[in-house]
């Protein structure tokens, strides 16, 4: 399964430290994420908030490990705020990660997010766009991946819980807005799976459109527990909601088949924001990666 060298296998920071809720992996550094994820057999990271900004720091830091910068997080405000704003700052943001050898840019819209909020309900009090947002929101991101594609880049858009861009639907009519050269996809199966959607039939409407891919798997009890307690985004993940690929309840094996039958190259990324010092980083890295091996090859 999968061509040699067609695939990359990478890990979040976010296991280690929380990008949100930074006193969730406080006293984790920065050395220590990097250096438990090349020990987990890992090729690679998404940025962080310890991360250095420094392109030759982060460079050295990494290479001393044997890894590569996959992306990064971009928060957009499409929605709320002038285009020029979210401009300046992704153009930042893209300089930085074409500097550490990025092939793509991962945007997310948070213009009314709730996701950071820790009292805010997550499915009781989602937001919807109106129309007039959502011709914002696939403007600005189709001008934003011009400005990608000056790189060599691509923006590939991060649905989300606690967000515009959560469902099936509001995926569908994302693509559907955009233009494929513009704006690609990032798939990820566990917010998909919390917003109690089919990650394989979502991959297989949008597979031309997938550029970058989030491997995350959730917990359906504790699901069960945010949607019947009214708990937030923040509250979910404190209390387990995520967690990686082999211990929760996504069927895997059939969304690397799709993706290897479509020919998919790129980046995978295990991704699972949980509170570390209930699950322990590498453990669960360490886990994540046989599984994957297991079902994969990879």
């Amino acid at each position: 399964m999968f061509k040699e060298h067609a695939v990359m296998l990478g890990i979040a920071p976010i296991a280690w430290t929380n990008d949100d809720m930074p006193e969730l992996g406080r006293d984790n550094t920065f050395e220590q994420c990097i250096s438990e994820m090349a020990l987990a057999g890992f090729q690679g990271s998404e940025v962080g908030n310890k991360y250095p900004r420094d392109p030759e720091r982060l460079h050295q830091a990494l290479a001393l490990r044997g890894l590569q910068i996959a992306s990064a997080w971009f928060s957009a405000y499409l929605t709320v705020r002038p285009y020029e704003e979210t401009a300046a700052a992704f153009c930042a943001h893209r300089d930085f990660l074409h500097e550490m050898g990025a092939k793509v840019i991962v945007v997310s819209e948070q213009g009314r997010s709730i996701q950071g909020q820790m009292d805010t309900p997550l499915f009781a009090d989602k937001p919807v766009f109106t129309e007039t947002e959502w011709s914002a929101l696939a403007e600005g991101l189709g001008r934003l991946g011009r400005l990608a594609t000056e790189k060599d880049m691509t923006l590939v858009y991060h649905h989300h819980m606690g967000t515009g861009v959560q469902s099936a639907a509001e995926i569908t009519r994302l693509m559907e807005l955009t233009e494929p050269n513009e704006v690609s996809l990032l798939f990820d199966t566990g917010h998909l799976a919390f917003a109690g959607e089919n990650p394989l039939e979502v991959l297989r409407v949008h597979i031309p459109r997938i550029k970058h891919v989030h491997l995350k798997d959730i917990r359906p009890e504790v699901v069960d527990r945010v949607k019947r307690e009214q708990l937030s985004f923040l509250q979910a993940v404190k209390a387990g909601a995520f967690t990686v690929p082999g211990d929760g309840c996504i069927a895997f094996a059939e969304i690397f088949t799709e993706l290897d039958r479509n020919e998919y190259t790129g980046w995978f990324v295990v991704e699972a924001e949980q509170d570390p010092a209930l699950a322990n980083p590498l453990e669960y890295a360490m886990k994540a990666r046989r599984y994957i091996r297991e079902i994969s090859g990879l």
